[in-house]
């Protein structure tokens, strides 16, 4: 049955109040079941490989997610451009689910590498479609705002919650657990989605127009060449292989540009580039995700092995940064619509966010809590403003059908970004750190314990720490010595990592100049099709 609901956009909704609210609470609930994934993996870790047996594949439980989520999400982003976003909701949930109890019952690391690869083309799907789901059922972007402060709280609970629930379940009933508990929300968030959230379509004659294979195998080989790239490249360093792997990248990417040109129906529609607004955010996408990964990966390598701080105490510190994220994105969504120029919510975002970098290089082991918790204040709020304006924005700038794949690629290039940050963050830590740590041990004439030093996870593991300096007071060396000049290379490093990121976010505060202003204005009256 098909039905078009005119009356509803005046009100600049689709649906009255309760469907409205019950479809977004659905959507609330996927999005929680991607963040709460997201930050609850990374505390299992360690027990993982303890029990599996395969710290070689250590990195890849994180990057074979990363990698297939960074491929599905633009690529069913524009799916749901063309077929309406709900059935790829549905499909998502389910993909994501059946593949969270495949990692639960995992037996060995490369079962758990599979099926993560699994849940992240479910969680790229979920990704590419919910957060655009929203602009179809609230049209008006002044309602829109209004709603998704919905969405910002349930993402940043999700998120803030994750780290202390991923530990409480790997104590109390094992790791396992931290997979199982996908089940509850994703059976809740698939019963929402069937049963409130409509399907809606922007192009009528959807169903007869031909997928774009080559393009979503070259959006593949372009973005998996690149993952593969940003997370070898720290551990490998610019060897034949690495040199040959980004060749291959620029020619995918290349390739993918010029098939795009020619294609029908192109699964990347590469003249929203043209558009001065959306090219913009494009770029300030990847600029913010370089700066919040940067910040999110490496200041509680900073606190904890760098400062030698607890991990309770680092992780009170952390907190404020990701729960400020939320606590912004509600006021902005307060206020955005009610000042003569948006665009200033993100220029002060940025701004923010580039005092919080800095504030993290200028902190050392004697700066006072009060100083470091400001500025993780500082740079939460600022991400909070930054984030939701972007999606926001695009969605306003961008056309009825090109909607999806819009606010997909937002999420997508801010993945990237993310690469890009941890994996630069991430050589100069392997360098400068391994340089540092072998400069002390040889002037101290303790080469010979080079390789206890090399892995940082020395600095953070205290029955490691104390079994070390044992053996070298034993040995005749002075450990703590040692060890605090290996905290000093550490923070170095770190510091010099989060410098770039200093200079990312001062580029997306100028950036932000070139986006023309935005005007939350009543969209005009649209015709979509609902399906059900």
């Amino acid at each position: 049955m098909s039905l078009h609901t005119d009356a509803a956009h005046s009100s600049g909704q689709m649906l009255p109040f309760r469907e409205s609210l019950l479809a977004t609470l659905g959507i609330c609930f996927v999005i929680m079941l991607v963040a709460l994934d997201q930050t609850i993996v990374g505390t299992a870790l360690p027990t993982i490989v303890a029990e599996l047996k395969g710290f070689d594949l250590y990195a890849w439980v994180a990057t074979s997610y990363l990698l297939t989520s960074v491929i599905t999400v633009p690529i069913f982003g524009r799916l749901g451009d063309y077929f309406g976003r709900k059935p790829f909701v549905i499909a998502s949930i389910i993909i994501f689910v059946a593949a969270s109890a495949l990692c639960g019952i995992a037996d060995s690391m490369l079962f758990l590498v599979l099926a993560r690869g699994l849940q992240g083309i479910g969680g790229g799907m979920l990704v590419g479609t919910a957060f655009a789901s929203i602009a179809d059922l609230f049209p008006d972007a002044r309602v829109r705002l209004r709603w998704q402060v919905i969405l910002s709280a349930s993402f940043g609970i999700a998120t803030a919650v994750g780290p202390s629930l991923g530990g409480f379940l790997t104590q109390s009933l094992g790791w396992r657990w931290v997979f199982y508990c996908n089940l509850p929300v994703g059976v809740i968030s698939l019963f929402f989605v069937w049963r409130f959230v409509p399907h809606i379509r922007h192009m009528k004659h959807a169903g007869k127009m031909r997928l774009d294979w080559p393009g979503a195998v070259l959006i593949t080989l372009s973005l998996g060449s690149l993952q593969l790239l940003v997370e070898m490249l720290p551990k490998r360093g610019f060897t034949m292989g690495m040199l040959g792997l980004l060749a291959f990248a620029v020619a995918a990417f290349y390739s993918l540009w010029k098939w795009e040109q020619r294609a029908a129906q192109p699964i990347l529609p590469f003249e929203m580039m043209r558009d001065r607004a959306l090219s913009s955010l494009f770029i300030l996408s990847v600029l913010a995700g370089f700066s919040m990964f940067s910040m999110l990966m490496y200041a509680p390598l900073l606190f904890q092995g760098g400062f030698g701080m607890a991990p309770r105490e680092a992780g009170l510190l952390i907190t404020p940064l990701v729960a400020c994220i939320t606590v912004a994105s509600i006021v902005n969504g307060r206020i955005i619509t009610r000042i003569p120029n948006p665009n200033m919510m993100m220029t002060l975002g940025f701004a923010l966010v580039s005092l919080s970098c800095l504030g993290i290089v200028l902190s050392g082991r004697g700066t006072s809590n009060g100083f470091m918790l400001a500025t993780m204040l500082a740079g939460g709020f600022g991400l909070g403003l930054v984030l939701p304006n972007l999606t926001v924005f695009a969605q306003q700038a961008a056309s009825r059908e090109h909607l999806g794949i819009a606010t997909a690629l937002l999420q997508s290039l801010r993945m990237i970004g993310g690469m890009l940050g941890t994996a630069i963050t991430g050589t100069l830590v392997s360098q400068m750190y391994g340089s540092g740590v072998q400069k002390a041990l040889e002037s101290d004439h303790a080469a010979q314990w080079l390789k206890e030093f090399q892995d940082p996870e020395v600095l953070v593991n205290h029955d490691i720490q104390s079994t070390l300096l044992s053996q070298m007071m034993q040995a005749g060396h002075n450990g703590s010595a040692l060890l605090d000049a290996a905290r000093d290379a550490l923070v170095g490093a770190i510091h010099m990592g989060i410098a770039i990121a200093i200079l990312t976010a001062l580029a997306g505060l100028m950036l932000v100049r070139r986006v023309p202003p935005i005007k939350f204005q009543s969209n005009a009256k649209v015709e979509p099709v609902m399906s059900e």
